[in-house]
């Protein structure tokens, strides 16, 4: 009986060399970043050596051959649409909801459009006249994220209830942190904050006339990572700007998938040693600024960092016939890609 030797290599870099062998990077390339990454070439040729002879990884590699199927389709509908404007970020004044459903919701393109914004009160929010309304009001908000890197998905660990008054109080520090951040997954917005709801305007014949949205708000230095939402969403900038970067969903295979709907890639400052395919990526930015909105294609990739104090409002009900478009539900975090 023979006893596995211990692997001197940390998990997640043994993890990375199973992916990119089974995906068919070159060895020689996967060593060289892997040593480059963790500083001990005798662990990785010893990795290297029992992982390439184990039988389990043949059978990887066979089921990343037919993924290479998938993806070669997906690359050859990717040049399909780079040749038709895909790299470039439209930004739209005066589009017609037809023109809205028939050219972007459908036509799957993210838009930034001007001027739908213009008759919402809440473009005169301030964080004092926030307070002066809503004070007093209970929210919940996501706190502590910086100790921890996988906040982003371990949202249960994170809510805070405190005075929406505290909360502003916070904002108007003037602190550049992404340790709290108010994001949607809470009844902020439908219980004690409702009254500001009144303020916000669901475009004519784009948005569901009755959805109600979501509020997000938070400092500068907020950043949610590179994810996928399982639906269409219409980012409404209220105040502050937003850097925002999108990829397209049909480049998933370039954005190292984890955690269900999470990429293992920086999108601030992407490792290309260690995710060199996300090189090949159409990345398309823009800085959204106060009264824009930028709808976001279902299954499209984006990153969102915020440059100012912010608040923006979010839908994802749309006016179209028949029903949302939704993706199908993506493995929970920890579950394989």
């Amino acid at each position: 009986m023979t006893v596995p030797t211990l692997s001197r290599l940390a998990a997640d870099w043994r993890e990375w060399l199973v992916e990119n062998l089974a995906m068919g990077a070159p060895v020689d390339q996967v060593r060289a970043a892997a040593v480059a990454g963790c500083g001990d070439p005798d662990a990785v040729d010893a990795e290297l050596r029992e992982l390439t002879a184990h039988p389990y990884f043949a059978v990887c590699r066979r089921l990343a051959l037919r993924y290479d199927w998938m993806e070669s389709v997906l690359d050859t509908y990717r040049a399909l649409r780079n040749s038709d404007g895909g790299r470039t970020l439209e930004h739209r004044t005066g589009v017609t909801a037809d023109e809205f459903f028939s050219r972007y919701y459908f036509g799957h393109r993210p838009v930034v459009l001007d001027g739908l914004m213009a008759d919402w009160p809440a473009l005169d929010w301030t964080l004092d006249t926030l307070a002066r309304r809503c004070g007093d009001a209970e929210v919940e908000v996501m706190t502590g994220r910086d100790t921890n890197p996988d906040h982003a998905w371990q949202y249960d660990r994170h809510r805070t209830t405190m005075p929406f008054r505290d909360y502003l109080a916070l904002l108007g520090s003037g602190a550049r942190t992404n340790d709290y951040y108010m994001v949607p997954r809470n009844e902020n917005w439908s219980g004690p904050l409702r009254p500001l709801a009144a303020d916000v305007r669901p475009p004519a014949g784009i948005v569901d006339p009755s959805a109600l949205g979501h509020l997000l708000l938070g400092p500068a230095g907020t950043v949610t990572p590179l994810h996928v939402d399982n639906s269409s969403v219409l980012l409404c900038q209220v105040f502050g700007r937003k850097h925002v970067r999108l990829v397209p969903s049909y480049e998933r295979h370039l954005v190292y998938p984890r955690g269900g709907t999470f990429s293992a890639v920086d999108a601030a400052e992407p490792d290309l040693a260690r995710h060199p395919r996300f090189a090949e990526a159409t990345v398309l930015e823009t800085v959204l600024e106060p009264g824009q909105m930028l709808l976001v294609p279902v299954g499209w990739w984006h990153w969102v960092a915020a440059l100012d104090v912010s608040a923006t409002v979010t839908f994802h009900h749309f006016q179209v016939p028949g029903q949302n478009h939704k993706m199908a539900t993506p493995p929970a975090a920890g579950q394989a890609d």
